[in-house]
């Protein structure tokens, strides 16, 4: 179970809620929707929509991440995370391990070249691929 410590503060969540982010905290990799509906047919989650609803919120509390160009899901590495819509990650293209990045720097950064084209930078969500230390050996 990689992120329990981050389960113990579930604020209040639904059931299905909370199944879902335990699923996604013990997950080795990126879940899809429809993986995560057949990984808890079990645990009374029969419907895509229950699974919409309980990632919507989990993403608005910021306990959960998209990773968009995969369509999948991810437990935020950080219990006060307040970054749902400003993200980072690197995804390895071998193993598809997801690591969050939290730089303050790259952050600003993002921000320092929007501003350079007289633009307000909004949202954004940062995917590098690359090959994991893992992969490399």
């Amino acid at each position: 179970m990689r992120y329990k410590q981050l389960s113990d503060k579930k604020e209040n969540l639904t059931k299905h809620q909370e199944i879902v982010l335990e699923l996604l905290e013990k997950a080795n990799e990126p879940l899809k929707a429809y993986s995560i509906l057949f990984n808890l047919s079990e645990h009374g989650v029969k419907a895509p929509l229950q699974v919409y609803r309980a990632l919507d919120k989990l993403i608005e509390l910021g306990k959960v991440h998209k990773i968009e160009s995969k369509n999948s899901f991810v437990a935020c590495i950080n219990s006060n995370c307040k970054a749902n819509s400003n993200t980072a990650f690197t995804i390895c293209e071998q193993c598809d391990e997801v690591l969050e990045i939290h730089d303050k720097k790259i952050f600003k950064k993002l921000g320092d070249l929007a501003n350079q084209g007289k633009s307000k930078l909004n949202k954004y969500n940062l995917e590098l691929y690359i090959t994991c230390k893992n992969c490399l050996k």
